[in-house]
């Protein structure tokens, strides 16, 4: 793929030893937004070990990029399998080519705004906080969509119809979130990362 690094890297590389190693799966053209908008691998996995605590559970998550959580997550813990939601066809396109390098077979991309999602498809869920940009003073990732105070209002407010439809036991980990789209029968029942990455249960 053009203006891609990732075929200087050896294929049979640990692509999973270090966030600069992964990285490298994507074009440079990623390079300034790797940092503030991909998920950590350190987090991805204290996520993971939370969400996928059982065997064959579906786990979503809701503004995947390109996917950097879900293929982290589907290496540290694969007996659960993950489906990332994107609504930015291009990031899509290459979460699902870092996919086929890696060799991961329990991760899926979809590309389309959360909302239509069903969210009775999935056991439990990763959010980092994908609403955000919508604020005037957050760095936008880019100019494809239009961004707004009513937009992020109007996510929050259909996550967090979604989320309390969810039964009893529901898990839920978020990176970074306001907490404005979490039901208020979801409990916190640990934090790591400084208290940047929460993991919730709906009681």
């Amino acid at each position: 793929m053009s203006n891609n690094r990732k075929s200087s890297i050896n294929p049979s590389s640990h692509w999973f030893d270090s966030n600069e190693l992964f990285d490298n799966l994507f074009p440079e053209s990623n390079s300034s937004l790797m940092k503030r908008h991909w998920t950590p691998l350190e987090v991805a996995k204290k996520a993971a070990e939370f969400l996928a605590a059982e065997k064959n559970v579906r786990i979503l998550d809701i503004g995947s990029g390109v996917g950097k959580f879900c293929l982290a997550a589907a290496n540290y813990m694969p007996l659960a399998f993950y489906t990332g939601i994107e609504q930015r066809g291009n990031l899509v396109e290459q979460a699902i080519q870092a996919k086929e390098i890696v060799g991961l077979k329990n991760v899926n991309f979809l590309h389309g705004n959360f909302s239509s999602v069903n969210f009775k498809d999935y056991d439990h869920f990763y959010f980092f906080n994908s609403f955000y940009e919508n604020f005037s003073f957050s760095e936008n990732m880019d100019n494809q969509f239009e961004y707004s105070k009513e937009l992020y209002e109007q996510y929050t407010y259909l996550m967090k119809t979604k989320l309390a439809s969810k039964p009893s036991g529901t898990r839920l980990a978020t990176f970074h979130s306001t907490e404005d789209e979490i039901p208020e029968d979801y409990l916190v029942v640990g934090t790591e990362m400084k208290n940047t990455l929460k993991f919730w249960v709906k009681i």
